[in-house]
């Protein structure tokens, strides 16, 4: 009589776990999407776009670093997507400054043939593509400043001027020394723009009037 017995329990136990581990299963793993979903842990990478500007002067640092080293194909190669880059930046974020990028641009594709003869020396591309990257620059800042409010936008603003910093160098005499001391107040104020509050309401006029005149700088020397 034992022995029915147990078999019969075991047959009724099947069915009833068949039943209830897809609603354990529901409860367990929907809070689990949720707060991934809610967090956007699941596709955090994929949703945060990458700035064509800062990858476009990344491949013309490239193109130098390359062509220091006498490797011509790779110079070629990043100098030819930084070319790009610069061109898909002035249609997709037009500003004032379109027309200098697009010129930079230009300028640009005249040094490749030069590349494969020799003729251009790492010097002279350094020079030409720091002037890009003055272009690049001003058109990323003016677009973040015809774009309303800056309060919040202190690290954008931080990596507009920081590309501008680093061509500043290919500037002479009263242009670099002034450009450099705009870049110093510029900086120094965006960072409280991302404090929040009375802080960054205060410094955004501040902000606005001093990257201002950094952009009519590098416009007068482009």
């Amino acid at each position: 009589m034992k022995t029915p017995i147990r078999f019969s329990a075991g047959i009724l136990l099947l069915p009833l776990s068949l039943f209830l581990v897809p609603a354990n299963a529901t409860q367990v793993v929907t809070p689990s999407v949720q707060t991934s979903l809610a967090t956007g842990a699941v596709n955090e990478v994929a949703i945060v776009p990458q700035d064509s500007s800062s990858t476009a002067t990344a491949h013309l640092d490239s193109a130098v670093a390359a062509l220091a080293k006498g490797d011509k194909t790779k110079t070629t190669e990043e100098l030819k997507t930084g070319i790009a880059g610069l061109e898909a930046e002035a249609q997709q974020k037009p500003t004032s400054f379109k027309t200098k990028l697009l010129s930079q641009a230009s300028k640009l594709k005249a040094l490749l043939p030069l590349i494969p003869t020799g003729a251009l020396g790492s010097g002279l591309l350094g020079k030409a593509v720091d002037l890009a990257k003055l272009a690049s620059g001003g058109n990323k800042l003016e677009g973040l400043l015809a774009a309303g409010s800056l309060i919040g936008k202190g690290s954008q603003l931080t990596s507009g001027l920081s590309g501008i910093g680093s061509a500043l160098s290919s500037l002479s005499g009263t242009s670099q020394s002034t450009g450099q001391s705009l870049l110093s107040k510029a900086l120094s104020t965006v960072s409280k723009l991302d404090q929040g509050g009375l802080t960054a309401k205060a410094a955004e006029p501040a902000a606005k009037t001093q990257i201002s005149s950094l952009l009519n700088l590098v416009k007068g020397v482009l």
